[in-house]
């Protein structure tokens, strides 16, 4: 599950989900970057960012950790965020490489609620409650569309190898 830091959300996805929480790289980096001068900003960014594009979780961590103490002289809060948000910004790193782009930020779900907010801020009255339903479900529908034949955002195959390696997407569909 991928959103802000928003403790109940946290505390949600735990424990009623059981699932891998990552928080998301995009609100990280406004909260982090609002540590450093504007002038700096562009450098720290450039620093934290080599660690989102390391091979695996292992060398993302220990890159995180070197740019964190290589800020803390002149950055001190920033490197107390990294410090304390390492596990959640890095979640991500754990999955396979071809889902990674996919699971890191909130920003297919931002693109959603803005089109939702886009299609019905045309309608402007909704005569009923079943009208707004139908309208917002239509347009879920089409873009599950999209991300599963379009885009294929993510697909059963592709998170069965995560989840299931012993079982096949059907099996996993019908569950």
């Amino acid at each position: 599950m991928v959103s802000d830091a928003h403790e109940g959300l946290k505390a949600a996805i735990a424990k009623v989900l059981g699932a891998t929480w990552q928080r998301c790289r995009v609100h990280f980096m406004r909260n982090a970057l609002a540590n450093v001068s504007k002038g700096q900003r562009e450098m720290a960014a450039a620093a934290i960012r080599t660690a989102f594009v390391q091979e695996d979780h292992e060398a993302a961590v220990a890159q995180w950790r070197q740019v964190a103490d290589s800020l803390r002289p002149r950055f001190e809060k920033l490197a107390e965020l990294m410090d304390s948000a390492e596990q959640d910004v890095l979640a991500f790193m754990t999955f396979p490489k071809d889902h990674r782009t996919k699971i890191h930020s909130t920003n297919p779900l931002e693109r959603l609620n803005k089109e939702v907010k886009r299609r019905t801020n045309v309608v402007g009255i909704f005569p009923n409650e079943a009208a707004i339903i139908r309208l917002v479900g239509a347009i879920l529908a089409e873009q599950n569309d999209e991300w599963a034949v379009c885009r294929r955002y993510m697909t059963l195959e592709t998170l069965a190898q995560i989840s299931h390696p012993d079982e096949t997407p059907l099996t996993i569909a019908a569950q």
